[in-house]
Order: structure tokens, then sequence, then C-alpha cells
């Protein structure tokens, strides 16, 4: 049996019993899920994406008291049959037409016996809508997806620190380092979903420097989102060829607002408290309101971040929802010059683990702070 399903088997076994209990919040009303974060926390990352900027996933989940089934198209049906054992996971696997665009939700009523306004769903056309409960859910991972998160944290560490190995100042050119990044993630199985890299003057001029083909000779960053599984993580890494570099004095300065938000992550507090820390901790380096300028980060796991939520967000669902063990963060403060620190971290109970870690790469910790990467010095 592959290595990939005896991992699948695993995380949805443990899925389903908090799907059980979340359709017991709901009466044990039928669930339909659609979107790709979704049907990969109820499937163990079973469902691999054919377009990766889809909203819908290519593969359904339905769950009702009678069974559970996966809805999907005469095309992709024969390779999930092929490529999992569904029969021994006890899914029904139902197959519809690729050019009925209503056959899916009719499948979905047909399996389920009832009409779809009587599920309980992740989309607002189909009965109670109920995704905030969804992400809620699914962001408290399972050991089985935590071991998953642990070994993708590392193979995207390992990616980032290739890219910039073969990094020789005022020869490699940012495509180049992009390249062995992507190339990295591939032959192990994980594909980048955002993959940033830039240097010099762009990085120092823009948040997202985007590769362009040139050729970098001061200062470099890497950036990348990798999912494997389902699974998302997130990592940042910076280059620069002397100490002296402005960019080494701009990220000593961001320790502390990425230290505070990290500490404002453990269980006990709520991610609107951990968004307001975030805030705090900007005014308090002189830097007020400059969190405006950048997407800070956040949660991570079944998407590139479960939510986003900012400083003052309080109507938002999750600004009261409450940080607990088994949940991954990713933030990713930035000053505009070049600097940005962004890891990925598993909460524990009093502490967090680094996640996206690999030899080769400097860490270090302020005092009281977790585990973080440094701005790497190639003189």
């Amino acid at each position: 049996m592959p290595n990939r399903v005896l991992r699948i088997g695993a995380r949805m076994n443990a899925a389903a019993s908090r799907a059980s209990s979340l359709r017991a919040s709901y009466d044990g009303r039928p669930l339909l899920l659609t979107t790709p974060g979704a049907v990969n926390w109820i499937t163990g990352g079973l469902s691999d994406p054919i377009d990766l900027a889809a909203s819908s996933d290519p593969v359904w989940v339905v769950v009702t008291n009678e069974g559970r089934a996966l809805i999907t198209n005469e095309i992709e049906g024969p390779r999930i049959l092929s490529d999992f054992q569904i029969d021994a996971s006890e899914w029904e696997v139902l197959t519809v037409p690729w050019f009925d665009s209503g056959a899916g939700l009719a499948a979905a009523s047909t399996f389920g016996g009832c009409q779809l306004s009587d599920f309980i769903s992740d989309r607002e056309d189909v009965g109670l809508n109920i995704t905030p409960v969804i992400v809620g859910a699914r962001m408290i991972l399972s050991e089985p997806e935590q071991v998953d998160l642990r070994s993708l944290g590392a193979d995207a560490a390992r990616a980032l620190i290739a890219g910039i190995g073969d990094w020789r100042p005022g020869v490699t050119t940012d495509f180049d380092v992009a390249a062995r990044v992507n190339y990295e993630l591939e032959k192990r199985g994980a594909k980048a979903l955002c993959l940033i890299v830039g240097g010099d003057e762009r990085l120092r001029s823009f948040r997202h420097p985007l590769a362009i083909g040139e050729v970098v000779r001061d200062a470099l960053m890497a950036v990348v989102v990798a999912r494997r599984g389902g699974l998302h993580v997130a990592a940042t890494r910076i280059a620069v060829r002397r100490a002296d570099d402005p960019i080494v004095d701009l990220v000593k300065k961001l320790v502390h607002v990425n230290d505070q938000v990290l500490r404002t992550s453990l269980p006990g507090n709520t991610w609107g408290a951990a968004t307001t820390t975030l805030a705090d901790g900007y005014e308090r380096i002189g830097y007020s309101g400059a969190w405006r300028e950048h997407f800070q980060g956040g949660p991570i796991a079944f998407e590139q971040r479960e939510f986003e939520l900012a400083p003052g967000q309080y109507d938002s669902p999750y600004w009261g929802v409450a940080s607990a063990a088994g949940a991954a963060v990713a933030w990713n403060p930035s000053l505009k010059g070049g600097a940005k620190i962004e890891d990925t971290y598993l909460v524990g109970v009093s502490d967090l683990q680094l996640v996206t870690t690999s030899e080769g790469w400097p860490v270090t910790s302020s005092p009281g702070g977790p585990l973080r990467s440094q701005v790497k010095v190639i003189e």
C-alpha cells in the first residue's frame, strides 16, 4: 500500500469524528463540502487540485447518517479509484458528467435523500452555510495532520535554502533561484502556491518583488507558500552580502512585533487579541499603523491562511475565536525596505514549535521568544 494511502487513511479517521461532532451540533443534518480546504480536511488530503486557483474542488464530499460519498466528474473518478483504496475507506464514489453544471448538486441531493436546503455546507447557495464553523473545526490539527505539516515545513525550508544557496551575487538571476525552489518542492510532491523571489532595489521598494529575470547582487528574498496533501506552510528567507546592509537592522526592529504576536497566539488568547498585539508592536517600535501596508498572516492549515483578520475587525466571525493547541500559525510582519519575518509554527499547550526549519540556515530566539529564522549574511 503506498505511504500516501496510509497517511490519508489515518487523517480520514481523525477528521471523521470531528465531522460527526459538527453534524451533531446541527441536529444531524447532512453535510456537503465543495471547497478545497474543507474537502481535503475531511478526506485526509485525497484531492489534488487540477486548477490551483479554483475555488471549488474537483471532488465534493457528502456525509449523511446512511454513509459518505465522494462526488466527482467522470474524468477524475477512475483516477481516484485507482490511486486510493477508496473501497477500504468506506467512501462511495459518484461520478457525474463534466459538462452538466447541475449534476453534482443533484447527486448530492439524491445521495442524501433530501433537498439541498436540508444540508449544512460551505456554500452560500446550498442549505445553511457554516463556513466559519468548518474553518474553526479544521484549524485544530489531528496528530496525523501535525506529522504531515512538520514534514511539509521541513521540505519547504530545504527548498528555500537550496534556492538561496544557488545565489551567486552578480551572476544568478531571480528566475534561477525561483526555479530551484520550485524544483525542490515538486520532487517531494509539494507545490508552490505562492513563490516570490526578488532582490536589491526591487526588494527594498516593493513588498512583493516578483521574479523578472534580473541578476541579484546585494540582497535576496525568497518567499513560499507550499502545499501538499491539502496542508499549507509559509516561510520567508532573506540573505544579504554585508552585515551592515540596512535590511539587517530593519529585521532586528521587527523581532519585537514578531515575538509579541507569536506569544499572543498561544492558547488562552483570541485571534482578535493577536492582531491587536501585532498593531501595538508596530507602534512600540516607532512604525505605528505599518500593519496596514501589508497582509500580516495568521492561522494556516488547509488554506494559505485560514482567514484574513486585521486589527479592529470586531465584526469578523473569527475575532473571538480562541487559539488552541494543535493550531498552526504563520505571521509575516514586514517593514518597507526589504524586511520581513515569516515562519510556520505549531501551537502547543505552552509553546510554539517551529516547523519551517532545516539544517543550513541560522535560527535564533529572543529572551522568552520562540525560535525564528535569521537574515543570513553571505560575505
